[in-house]
């Protein structure tokens, strides 16, 4: 059976990122960002070239869906609303209802997630992977909800320091 995972960056060191996702019994990472970077050094591991080899190294496939991934306009309309709240992208507990209402309008409705599901490997973990810390406040919470809704799909979290939570 397919499983869907979680897994954000922030909060993670590279090594504790790759046992998250060994112990989570991953094989195949989904990066579903736009842009594969992340600012800073102590999360320069989680940039593109950089993961892609550490996750060969540990036996994990790799695959960008930039499809899934959020347009400018859309990080910024996320980022006015965590202005106006005074939160910013690593502390945000929840996405905007205006986010949440057109990135599934504009990215999630029209993506062919039926293919996606056939091209996952059976029998193992597929992570959604992102930057933000906590699930709900990532767009990979909506395609998780989704795939789980109309696929069926258990979903769990790995988060820094646990693992294996619901939703």
């Amino acid at each position: 059976m397919r499983r869907i995972a979680t897994i954000g960056v922030y909060g993670f060191t590279a090594g504790a990122f790759l046992d998250g996702l060994a112990c989570g019994g991953v094989a195949l990472l989904l990066d579903l960002r736009q842009r594969r970077g992340v600012r800073g050094a102590a999360y320069s591991w989680a940039n593109a070239a950089r993961l892609q080899r550490a996750l060969a190294a540990a036996g994990i496939g790799y695959r960008h869906v930039k499809g899934l991934a959020p347009t400018t306009e859309l990080r910024q309309l996320q980022y006015r609303e965590d202005d106006r709240q005074g939160v910013g992208k690593r502390t945000r507990i929840a996405l905007a209802p205006e986010y949440i209402e057109r990135y599934t309008g504009e990215i999630l409705d029209p993506f062919d997630l039926g293919t996606l599901v056939t091209e996952l490997p059976s029998g193992s973990v597929t992570a959604l992977f992102c930057v933000e810390g906590n699930p709900q406040a990532c767009h990979r919470s909506l395609v998780a909800e989704r795939l789980h809704a109309e696929y069926g799909l258990p979903v769990t979290n790995i988060r820094p320091g646990r693992s294996g939570e619901a939703p």
